[in-house]
């Protein structure tokens, strides 16, 4: 009777596992960043291998986890069983523009068509994916004119952006303009999309890195701060305070300070990670001549990511 009462204990336990193998579920793992996304994908395409969703799945979990030559055999699968869907052609494109960083120059020739082509069928098969469109701007304004780039290209991309939503039509024409290093021009761009979205996290974001990429540190601090200050519960808002004194070299403390609340909050899959945190804040200490509590912070980077470099070299300095 024992027995079967901890087969019955021990099936509950597993309960959770089987129902993450839902498409939902994994979906839901991948937004988390959960590290079971990839075994969870796995199982599940191996278990439909004849659903071109499972492929999806799997391609975006192989390309969060940087396999992206793996990622690029899964979304060819996913287009094979279902060419006239947008997302795989969309998820192939992706698939492809993280795999040409990792190749040779002759790899890069040959694949940049295939993955133009899979961006420009996804917005055959879908106009209004505007992410596509954005894909396909930075290919045009990236790749020479004999891969298939070129600025009128990228400008009709920045128009049909525009057309369906006009923040994002601003943020492209931003990027057109970092481009041609014209950074002013870029942040009244951005300025224009926040104008038009001011409570967008993305565009919040977007307005705050092109003040210091400009070096404008007045600006940077005084919009992160009215952010935080907005939504004391907005990760990006705290870590970016932390990075602009890191980049600036003002304002240590109010840095420090700031990166210390950011390593309390939860964070989104797509928000810096702690050790990212705590390496600003090594930084920070160490321009601070608080040696000891740099020694800690970037320890404690290094920690959660032994392989990152630049921690080991900011402590190797001290």
């Amino acid at each position: 009777m024992r027995i079967v009462f901890a087969a019955v204990l021990l099936s509950l336990c597993l309960l959770p596992n089987a129902l993450a193998q839902t498409p939902q579920d994994i979906k839901s793992q991948l937004d988390a960043r959960d590290k079971n996304a990839l075994s969870n994908a796995q199982a599940y395409a191996k278990a439909n291998p004849g659903n071109a969703e499972a492929w999806i799945l799997l391609t975006r979990a192989q390309l969060q986890a940087g396999k992206s030559e793996s990622a690029v055999v899964s979304a060819e699968k996913a287009v094979k069983l279902a060419p006239k869907n947008p997302q795989s052609q969309y998820w192939l494109g992706n698939a492809y523009g993280s795999r040409i960083g990792e190749v040779g120059m002759m790899s890069k020739m040959s694949m940049a068509p295939k993955l133009r082509g899979a961006f420009e069928t996804t917005v055959v098969l879908d106009p209004n994916k505007l992410d596509a469109r954005e894909a396909l701007l930075q290919f045009y304004l990236q790749a020479p004119a004999i891969a298939g780039g070129g600025k009128d290209k990228a400008l009709l991309q920045v128009k049909e952006i525009t057309k369906r939503d006009a923040a994002r039509g601003h943020l492209a024409q931003a990027q057109v303009y970092l481009n041609e290093q014209n950074n002013a021009a870029a942040v009244k761009s951005y300025e224009a999309a926040y104008a038009a979205k001011p409570d967008n996290a993305d565009i919040r974001l977007a307005l705050g890195i092109a003040y210091q990429q400009s070096k404008r540190w007045p600006e940077a601090f005084r919009h992160f701060r009215a952010w935080a200050k907005a939504d004391p519960k907005a990760g990006p808002a705290w870590y970016q305070i932390g990075r602009t004194s890191v980049l600036s070299g003002l304002q240590s403390e109010e840095g420090i300070a700031a990166l210390q609340l950011y390593l309390k909050l939860p964070h989104a899959g797509n928000e810096p990670q702690n050790q990212h945190a705590y390496y600003r804040m090594g930084q920070l200490y160490a321009k601070s001549g608080q040696k000891a509590e740099a020694r800690a912070a970037f320890q404690s980077a290094l920690k959660l990511d032994p392989g990152f470099k630049d921690a080991k070299a900011e402590l190797a300095k001290l």
